[in-house]
C-alpha cells in the first residue's frame, strides 16, 4: 500500500546580522546572500545579532502589559476614532475582520512619528496620561528610534542582496517624512474550543515594504506555504526579530521577493500573548517601479509604476475604507 507523503515543514531561516553591524565586509556579503534566498522564499526570516538591547525589549513588553491592564474606559478614550488622522491609538477586541467571519481577537495600540497632521497617515500620536501608565510614552519613543535605526540597517542589507548600492533605500526609510508605524498587541488567552472559532489575526499580507516583529514565547504566528497549501508555525527564537516582505517590496522587486500570507492563531495558553510590530511604509511621494536589477533584458515589469501614497490608499481603502493598516502579528 502506498504511503502518503507528508509535505516537509517550511523552515523560517534565522540569520545572524552581527557581522554587518560590526562592519565585516566578508560576513556582510554572506548575510546579503542569505537574505536574498530568504526573501525569495518563504518571504519570512528571523534575525539575531542586531543592536536593539535586551533591556529595552524587556521594558517594551512590560509597558505593553501595563497599558493593557488599564481600565477599558481609559483605553477606549484613546480610540483611533479620536486621532487626527484615524490611524493612531487604541483598537478594541473584534475591531478588525480580515478572514471570513473571524473577528480578530486582539487589542492594538498604534503609534508613529510625531508629525503635524496634514498628509495621509501623518499626525500626532495619542498617549495615556503619565499618571495612568508611568514611563509608557518615553519607553515607546525610545523603542521607535531603535526600531527605525534597525530598519535602516535591514534596508541597506536588502539593497546589497539585490546588488544595489548600499544606501539605495535610505531616502525611502530614513527621511524626516518617511512613514513608520508600530503597534503593540495583546492576544487574550483562550480555550481550545474557542480557538477553533476565532483568529488572533486573520490571514493577510502586509501593505508596506518590510515588517519587523517582536513576539513573546507564547507562539501563534503562522505563514502560508503556497506550493504545499499548508500553514507553518514561526517558532519563537530568543532575542530574534521576525522579518517579512510586504506587498510594496514584492512589487518593487518585480515579484523576486515574496509577500507571504500569514495569520495569528488565538493562544491556547494560561498566559496572554504580546507582540510589537513595526511597519516601514516609506515616503508618500516615492515612486515604486521595478528595480533595475530585478528585470531581465526584454522582460516587461509585472506592475505599472505607482506612488507609495496611491498604493497605500488603495490597500487601506480596500480593507477598511479608511486610513488604517490592517497588518498585525
Amino acid at each position: 500500500m502506498a504511503v502518503e507523503q507528508v509535505p516537509p515543514p517550511v523552515t523560517i531561516p534565522v540569520i545572524d546580522i552581527s557581522g554587518y553591524i560590526a562592519g565585516d565586509s566578508t560576513q556582510t556579503a554572506r548575510i546579503a546572500e542569505k537574505l536574498n534566498g530568504a526573501c525569495r522564499a518563504p518571504g519570512f526570516f528571523q534575525i539575531v545579532g542586531h543592536d536593539v538591547s535586551g533591556d529595552l525589549r524587556a521594558r517594551l513588553f512590560q509597558k505593553t502589559a501595563e497599558f493593557y491592564s488599564l481600565p477599558q474606559a481609559k483605553k477606549s478614550a484613546l480610540g483611533q476614532g479620536f486621532s487626527a488622522n484615524g490611524a493612531r491609538g487604541y483598537e478594541a477586541l473584534g475591531a478588525e475582520v480580515m478572514e471570513g467571519d473571524f473577528k480578530d481577537q486582539k487589542e492594538g495600540f498604534m503609534m508613529g512619528p510625531e508629525l503635524p497632521p496634514g498628509r495621509f497617515l501623518q499626525g500626532p500620536n495619542m498617549w495615556p496620561e503619565e499618571a495612568d501608565c508611568p514611563g509608557f510614552r518615553s519607553t515607546m519613543e525610545e523603542y521607535f528610534a531603535a526600531a527605525r535605526s534597525l530598519s535602516v540597517k535591514l534596508f541597506r542589507l536588502l539593497a546589497l542582496s539585490l546588488h544595489l548600492e548600499e544606501n539605495y533605500f535610505d531616502g525611502f526609510v530614513d527621511s524626516r517624512d518617511s512613514i513608520s508605524m508600530y503597534r503593540i498587541h495583546k492576544y487574550p488567552r483562550t480555550s481550545p474550543e474557542m480557538a477553533m472559532k476565532s483568529r488572533g489575526t486573520g490571514a493577510h499580507t502586509d501593505f508596506g515594504a518590510l515588517t519587523l516583529l517582536l513576539q513573546d514565547d507564547i507562539g501563534g504566528l503562522e505563514v502560508f506555504h503556497r506550493p504545499t497549501n499548508t500553514w507553518n508555525a514561526v517558532p519563537y527564537v530568543p532575542d530574534a526579530y521576525v522579518v517579512n516582505i510586504g506587498d510594496m517590496m514584492e512589487q518593487w522587486t518585480n515579484g523576486r521577493y515574496m509577500s507571504t500570507v500569514h495569520r495569528v492563531i488565538s493562544p491556547v495558553s494560561d498566559k496572554d500573548r504580546y507582540s510589537v510590530v513595526f511597519f516601514n511604509e516609506g515616503l508618500l511621494d516615492q515612486v515604486i517601479e521595478c528595480i533595475p536589477t530585478c528585470i531581465e533584458p526584454g522582460e516587461t515589469p509585472l506592475h505599472p509604476p505607482v506612488t507609495v501614497e496611491a498604493h497605500l490608499r488603495k490597500r487601506y481603502g480596500d480593507s477598511y475604507g479608511g486610513a488604517k493598516d490592517k497588518g498585525s502579528k
